[in-house]
């Protein structure tokens, strides 16, 4: 009797409906696409990793190895035509997001990646073969599952052979400095111009008119402008290859976003009606942005307390001062 196969919404097929050469063949294409991934991470992180590169270079070797005789075993029980599936084809098949497109790698998501393609291959093929009946393919999907915990282990192996303790904590550094250079150091920019640089004109037009509500407009206006403007310095005046700042979007959203959001913060207050109170919030908001960019500077930059404390509170305090001094002017 011949099982008709099903085609579930998406044209995707059940895996319940799978013949063993198909199971045999989605394993061959899982592997061929493992062991690409793997090469493409080890390209991603050659450069600045070069000792985590080498765990994926070895974790590519073993994918190829895997392939290799899963094909054997496909032309020894089925000849040399394998059916063309791909986990894509498969209902509830475990899917790879392309992370390994991303420049640069983040290291620590690249290791927590791999280590998830591993443990999802090896619970998927429990599963499958939990759920066959068939003696032979359930021994197949066993040993497949039996291969992908071996996977595991051996790349806990590697890990240590290729990146012992003082490598480790080097990478890590590396991996924050990048951090800092494609997030920190331009988001601490956008948050000290958006937080100091709109404080002369909202609180001058606070000053001037009295008016709580043009005051507001004034504040969103002048934040969202310095938002744009500085998201496209920072994106357009470095590209990152030669500097290793990393990608200028990032850096330029990173810039943009916290700007506005420091000018934001002390004109959103002047929502309310009414003025004295609305200064009086807007001021104690400047005072918390003031700390806060101490605090980040100090937590992230490593700038001592007392000079930034100097450097924030006496720029804004100016500025601050201009502001009110021509408002009531």
């Amino acid at each position: 009797m011949i099982k008709l196969s099903r085609l579930l919404p998406g044209g995707r097929r059940a895996f319940v409906d799978l013949s063993e050469q198909e199971i045999l063949a989605l394993a061959i294409s899982s592997e061929e696409d493992d062991l690409r991934i793997y090469q493409s991470y080890a390209s991603g992180l050659r450069d600045t990793f070069p000792d985590s590169a080498a765990i994926f270079d070895s974790m590519a070797v073993e994918e190829n190895v895997h392939r290799q005789q899963l094909i054997d075993l496909h032309k020894k029980r089925f000849g040399d035509d394998i059916p063309l599936i791909r986990r894509e084809h498969v209902s509830g098949y475990y899917e790879r997001k392309p992370d390994w497109l991303v420049r640069p790698l983040p290291l620590a998501k690249t290791r927590i990646m791999a280590e998830q393609m591993e443990r999802q291959a090896e619970r998927f093929y429990r599963a499958a073969a939990a759920r066959s009946t068939d003696a032979d393919t359930r021994k197949l999907l066993g040993d497949l599952a039996y291969a992908e915990s071996q996977h595991s282990a051996l790349a806990s192996q590697l890990s240590e052979s290729h990146v012992p303790p003082e490598v480790h904590d080097k990478e890590d550094q590396i991996e924050k400095r990048q951090f800092l250079l494609t997030y920190i150091q331009p988001g601490l920019a956008g948050l000290m111009d958006g937080s100091i640089s709109t404080l002369a004109p909202i609180f001058a037009a606070a000053f001037a008119t009295g008016d709580t509500w043009n005051t507001f407009l004034i504040g969103l206006s002048a934040s969202i402008g310095a938002g744009i403007s500085m998201g496209f310095t920072e994106a357009a005046h470095d590209d990152g290859v030669l500097t290793g700042r990393g990608s200028p979007l990032k850096r330029g959203l990173a810039s943009g976003i916290m700007t506005t959001i420091g000018g934001l913060g002390h004109a959103l207050p002047y929502l309310i009606p009414d003025f004295r109170t609305a200064t009086t919030i807007a001021i104690i908001v400047v005072i918390i942005e003031l700390w806060a960019i101490t605090w980040i500077q100090h937590r992230f930059m490593e700038t001592p307390w007392g000079r930034a404390m100097f450097q924030v509170v006496l720029g804004g305090s100016l500025v601050f001062a201009a502001g009110v001094l021509i408002g009531v002017a």
